[in-house]
C-alpha cells in the first residue's frame, strides 16, 4: 500500500495529474487535458511548460506526450535495485532455454512491477512490458510475492487495490487466495492458469533473502497450448527455480 500523506502540495498534485493524463490519453492539446482534467487551460498550460523546460514533456505542434526525461528516471530507479543487476542474465538464460517469455518482478507500494523481461525466439506478444504495474494476485509473479509477505500485508494490499476479476479463472476470493498462498510457500512454485489472460500459462518462483524477505519472483509465461502437462507442472518449474536459487545466492553474498 501506497504511503497515505497527512498533507500534499495541491501544485505538485495537480502535475501528477497531468502527467498520468498524458499517459492515458497517449499525447494531447491543452483542451483535451484541461477537459479530462476539469481544470483551466492556463493550469495544464502552466505544468506542460515547466515539464518541458526540464525535459520531461514533448511538444509536437498543438499536441504534448511524455518526454524521454522519465525513462531516464526510470533506468536509475531500476538500477538502485540490487536484483535487477544480478537476476536479468539468469532471466535472459531461462526465456533462451524455454523459448518463451522470462520475467523479473519487484512489488512496490502493494503492485507488482516488471524490472526485467527477455524473450525466447517463440515469445508470445503481451500487453505487459518493463515499468508496467500490475495486481498481485491473479499472476503467479505476484501470488509468488504475496505467498511471502506478512498476512497483514496482504490484506493491507487487498484492502488498497482490491482483487478485479481479469478472466473467469482469475481468483477472486480473499480466503482461496490465502489458501492457494499456503500452498506457494510449501512447494516454493506458483502457477498462474489463465488468472490474468485467457490462453496463457505462467510459472514462477520468489526470490528470497537470506532471513526470508522477498526480493521479488521470476516467471516463465507461454500460451497454453505449449505450457501444458507435464512441461506446466515439471520441467519449467525446475528451470525457474534453478535460476531462483542462482539469483538468491548470487544477491545474498555479493
Amino acid at each position: 500500500m501506497a504511503n497515505t500523506p497527512t498533507s500534499t502540495l495541491q501544485t505538485v498534485e495537480n502535475t501528477f495529474e497531468v502527467i498520468d493524463a498524458l499517459r492515458r490519453l497517449e499525447g494531447a492539446r491543452v483542451t483535451e487535458l484541461a477537459d479530462e482534467l476539469s481544470m483551466s487551460k492556463s493550469t495544464v498550460h502552466d505544468h506542460l511548460s515547466t515539464l518541458r523546460s526540464h525535459d520531461y514533456v514533448v511538444k509536437n505542434g498543438d499536441d504534448y506526450d511524455i518526454g524521454l526525461g522519465f525513462f531516464e528516471i526510470g533506468e536509475y530507479a531500476r538500477k538502485r535495485r540490487k536484483i535487477y543487476e544480478i537476476a536479468r542474465p539468469e532471466v535472459t538464460s531461462l526465456a533462451e532455454k524455454t523459448g518463451e517469455v522470462a520475467n523479473l518482478m519487484v512489488e512496490e507500494h502493494g503492485r507488482g512491477v516488471y524490472v526485467y523481461r527477455a524473450h525466447g525466439e517463440n515469445a508470445v506478444t503481451l500487453d505487459t512490458h518493463t515499468g508496467k504495474r500490475r495486481y498481485l494476485h491473479n499472476t503467479a509473479l505476484g501470488k509468488a510475492i504475496l505467498a511471502h509477505l506478512s498476512e497483514e500485508r496482504v490484506h493491507d494490499i487487498l484492502d488498497t487495490h482490491g482483487m478485479p476479476q481479469s478472466t473467469p479463472h482469475t481468483i477472486t476470493d480473499r480466503k482461496d487466495l490465502f489458501e492457494k498462498l499456503e500452498e506457494i510457500r510449501e512447494r516454493g512454485i506458483a502457477y498462474c492458469g489463465q488468472e490474468r489472460v485467457e490462453g496463457l500459462q505462467c510459472v514462477a518462483a520468489p526470490i528470497l533473502s537470506t532471513d526470508d524477505r522477498v526480493l521479488g519472483a521470476i516467471s516463465v509465461a507461454g500460451p497454453t497450448t505449449r505450457i501444458k502437462g507435464e512441461r506446466f507442472r515439471d520441467e519449467i518449474p525446475e528451470l525457474v527455480s534453478q535460476a531462483a536459487n542462482v539469483i538468491e545466492i548470487n544477491v545474498n553474498y555479493t
